[in-house]
Formats: structure tokens, sequence, C-alpha cells
């Protein structure tokens, strides 16, 4: 890998991280176009940088998070499922999820059909919760849970918790919102387990492409953030449902 590899993925990164289209997909099938091979590395990296866009996230809403004692305590609630069968699945899910391409279409072509399918039967309710602050405990559990389904590769983090969301009556904006804040506790501890497991074998090269990659990531997703926000108040996620199933078929043409 190289310094323009790690910029390019940092990019992928930061445009895909918090759209409903998985971050990690696109990674392990950009990592493949661009011939990088399967590596322990490769793996940790694709892990690491995903740090630059939660921290773009940190700082977007700094004030919000942390003013609000309810909110903050809401997000702690909805990390705890992913904690839990993250911790216990780690291992399976890096030896064998992350960097099986075959994997990831299949998710991004099945979760296409199921994202466009649920917009189409989903009805906006009258009593929506329309801030991000009137998530209770129990929905914030039941959002946790659908979290977990993106462990597998290509399902996407943002699209599960967005669908998760939505099931149970949470406005638009507040749950996009929601999703971007429950990445914060969830990368952060992915990342902080990976870099324990793995950190001390990198070379000093390897944490300067880290940086590269947390670095473009972390400016990107600044931008993805901010225009996710505008983009959902006046449109569906049945775009997005259609161009997964695209890069899918696609990647699947190119790659396999």
């Amino acid at each position: 890998m190289t310094i323009f590899h790690a910029i390019i993925l940092g990019i992928v990164e930061g445009i895909t991280e918090f759209l409903p289209i998985s971050s990690t997909g696109h990674l392990i099938l950009v990592s493949e176009l661009l011939n990088l091979g399967k590596t322990a590395f490769l793996s940790s990296f694709e892990i690491g940088i995903q740090l630059g866009a939660i921290f773009a996230v940190v700082f977007i809403y700094f004030k919000r998070v942390f003013a609000q004692k309810i909110l903050f305590k809401t997000v702690a609630i909805a990390f705890i499922p992913a904690a839990v069968i993250g911790l216990f699945a780690y291992k399976f899910i890096k030896s064998y999820l992350l960097g099986n391409a075959q994997v990831v279409l299949w998710s991004l072509f099945v979760g296409g059909i199921v994202l466009i399918i649920f917009e189409y039967f989903h009805k906006e309710k009258s009593a929506v919760v329309q801030e991000v602050s009137q998530i209770n405990s129990k929905q914030a559990i039941i959002i946790g849970f659908f979290q977990c389904l993106a462990m597998i590769p290509g399902v996407s983090r943002s699209a599960a918790t967005i669908i998760g969301g939505l099931t149970l009556g949470i406005g638009r904006k507040a749950i996009v919102e929601f999703s971007f804040l429950l990445a914060i506790p969830t990368m952060l501890a992915a990342t902080s387990l990976d870099l324990f497991k793995t950190g001390a074998s990198f070379a000093g090269r390897e944490w300067l492409l880290l940086a590269a990659g947390f670095v473009s990531s972390f400016i990107v997703a600044w931008f993805s953030v901010k225009w996710l926000i505008k983009f959902i108040q006046n449109h569906s996620f049945i775009g997005f449902g259609i161009y997964r199933i695209i890069i899918a078929i696609l990647f699947w043409l190119i790659l396999l």
C-alpha cells in the first residue's frame, strides 16, 4: 500500500461511512480494485480509518452530545448490544467476514432491495419522534440490536440503524442524527480493540499510511455528514437502494 492508496481509501471511507451504502463494503471492494491483497494490516487499516470519519461527527455534534446528559445516556444504551456481541464475535468477523468480497456483494444487493421495499411500504406516522433527544431507552436498545446487523460487511451500519429507527416511528432527521452519534462509541470501541490487538506489530510506515487515511477520511466525512442532513429532509432512501444494487452488479462483473 502507498500513501496514494491510503488517501483514496480514506476518501471512500469519508464519503460512505454515514450513507446507507456500507463503508466497510466499499473499502473491501476498492481494495480489490487497487490489487492491495488481503493482509492483516489492510484489515486493521480499514477499521482504523473509520476514526477519521467519527472524529468529524464528534466535532460537529460535540456541544449537543456532551451538553445533554439524556442524549449521552441514550447513545450509551444503544451501544450496549454492539459492545457485547462485537467483543465475542470479533475474531470470527475479522477472520471470515472482513475482506470477503462475495459477502459484501450479496449484502449490498439484498440490502438495496430491502431498502427500496421498506421505503415503498413505510408510511410516516403523525406522532413521530422529531428530535434526537426525544428517543427513549427502549427505542435506543432496539436500534442498538439493528446496528449489530452491520457486523456483516456490506449491510451498512447506517442503513440498519435508520431502518430500525423509522420502524419505531422516529423521524428521518432524528434517526439519521442518532445514527451519526451512535457511530462514535461503536467505531471508537471497534478501532481501539483492533489497534490494541494488532497495533504493536505496525511498522513506522504503516502508522504513516494510517495517518494519511485518517486525515482524508476526516475531511471528506465532514462534508458528507452536512450533505446527508440536508438531503434526507426532502428525499427518501430509495436512491441509495438502487445504487447498492447497481454497484453490487458492477463489482460482481468486474471482480468475480
